[in-house]
C-alpha cells in the first residue's frame, strides 16, 4: 500500500480546517471502506485525517422535542447496543445488528457508512424511513440536509471539499409508531444485502394511521415508496398487504449486479415488504436474531 501522511486532529473544527487546506486529503474513522479502496489502488491520498481521537464525536443523545442525535463517529455497534436507540428507535438498532459481523460493526462508523455511499448497506434504508437528516460542517458553517438529499447516488453524496458529516439527526417518532427492517442476502448473513425493506407503522385500534416504507440496496440510493399512502386509516388485511407489496415492487428501479437481476430484486422487494407488513399487522415487536 502506498505511503501517506497521517494527522490526528482533536476536534471536528480542526479536522475541517485540515481538509479545507489540503484538497487531496481524505478523512478516515473506522477505515473499513476507505483503507480497502486504498489497498486496491483505487484511491491514493497523500494525507489522511484520522478522526478517531476527536472528543465527543460519537455521542448519542435524545431530546423529546429535537429527537435523536448520533455523532458521526459512533460505531455501528454503539448504535446497535445504545439503550437510547433501542428504547426510541428500535428498528434502527435492528438494522445495525445485521450489518456484516461484529468485527466490522465495532470499527465502522455511521458517518463513514453514509459518506461512503454504498447502495448495498443496511442503516440508510431505515434512516430514510425515519426521515433522518445529516449535519454537515465545514470550517465556515454547519448545514443540515435530508438524508435523501445527501445521498445522491451510488458512491455519490452532497459532501463538498472541506466538509465533514458531523451527526445524524432523527426527529421524534409519533406516539405508538413501531417498525421493522428485513433484508435478504444471496450468501451468508454477513454479506451486503441484495435487498432491504424498512417498514414503520402507527396502528391505533387495529387501524393503520400512518405507514412509512423505504427500500434499499436495490438501486442507487434508498427510496421511500409512495404505496405507503394506501394504508392510511385502513386495517392491514392480507389483501391490502399484498397490494402494497406489489406496488412497492413495481415502484423501484433496481440495478442489475452480481447479487441479482433487476427482475429478481423486484420480486425480493415484494416478498420483503409483505413480510415486514405482516409483522406490523400481527403486532410483533422488533427482535434481534
Amino acid at each position: 500500500m502506498r505511503k501517506f501522511d497521517l494527522i490526528e486532529p482533536k476536534s471536528l473544527a480542526e479536522a475541517c480546517a485540515l481538509l479545507g487546506n489540503h484538497p487531496d486529503a481524505k478523512a478516515v474513522a473506522g477505515g473499513t471502506a476507505l483503507l480497502t479502496i486504498i489497498k486496491q489502488g483505487l484511491l491514493l491520498p497523500k494525507l489522511l485525517v484520522n478522526l478517531k481521537k476527536i472528543i465527543d464525536g460519537s455521542a448519542i443523545t435524545f431530546d423529546p422535542v429535537q429527537g435523536l442525535r448520533i455523532g458521526a463517529l459512533a460505531t455501528i455497534n454503539e448504535i446497535e447496543t445504545s439503550e437510547i436507540v433501542n428504547r426510541h428507535y428500535p428498528a434502527l438498532a435492528e438494522a445495525c445488528h445485521v450489518v456484516a459481523n461484529i468485527r466490522i460493526r465495532n470499527m465502522a462508523t455511521i458517518g463513514g457508512n453514509l459518506c461512503h455511499g454504498d447502495y448495498q448497506s443496511d442503516p440508510p434504508t431505515v434512516l430514510a424511513a425515519l426521515d433522518a437528516c445529516v449535519e454537515v460542517m465545514s470550517a465556515a458553517n454547519v448545514r443540515q440536509l435530508a438524508l435523501t438529499d445527501f445521498q445522491l447516488g451510488s458512491y455519490e453524496t452532497a459532501l463538498q471539499p472541506g466538509e465533514l458529516l458531523s451527526a445524524v439527526v432523527i426527529p421524534p417518532l409519533p406516539a405508538g409508531m413501531s417498525g421493522h427492517y428485513v433484508k435478504f442476502t444471496t450468501g451468508s448473513s454477513e454479506e451486503r444485502p441484495c435487498a432491504g425493506v424498512a417498514a414503520l407503522a402507527r396502528i391505533d385500534g387495529g387501524v393503520c394511521r400512518e405507514l412509512r416504507l423505504a427500500v434499499g440496496a436495490v438501486s442507487a440510493k434508498p427510496s421511500r415508496i409512495t404505496a405507503e399512502a394506501l394504508a392510511k386509516d385502513k386495517i392491514l388485511t392480507a389483501d391490502l398487504i399484498t397490494t402494497i407489496a406489489a406496488e412497492a415492487a413495481r415502484a423501484i428501479d433496481p440495478i442489475d449486479d452480481v447479487r441479482g437481476s433487476a427482475d429478481y430484486k423486484r420480486h425480493l422487494v415484494g416478498v420483503l415488504t409483505r413480510r415486514a407488513l405482516e409483522q406490523l399487522a400481527n403486532g410483533k415487536t422488533e427482535m434481534k436474531s
